[in-house]
């Protein structure tokens, strides 16, 4: 999994970044927002993206 171009937009109150989840030979590329303060340590934010990525990727484990 990696996270690109990752951005805080102060006017929704999110970080925002395009999550990448490479799954056999295939690269797929999620938009993702995670509505939280601009002061939440980066490991949280990173969690918080990914895990929205998973969520909406239609090959994750549910």
């Amino acid at each position: 999994m990696r996270i690109n171009d990752l951005r805080y937009n102060a006017r929704s109150g999110a970080f925002e970044a395009s999550v990448d989840i490479r799954r056999e030979g295939h690269t797929f590329h999620y938009p993702c927002e995670f509505q939280v303060p601009q002061t939440m340590d980066p490991a949280s934010v990173t969690a918080g993206l990914a895990a929205r990525a998973l969520y909406m990727s239609d090959t994750a484990c549910r």
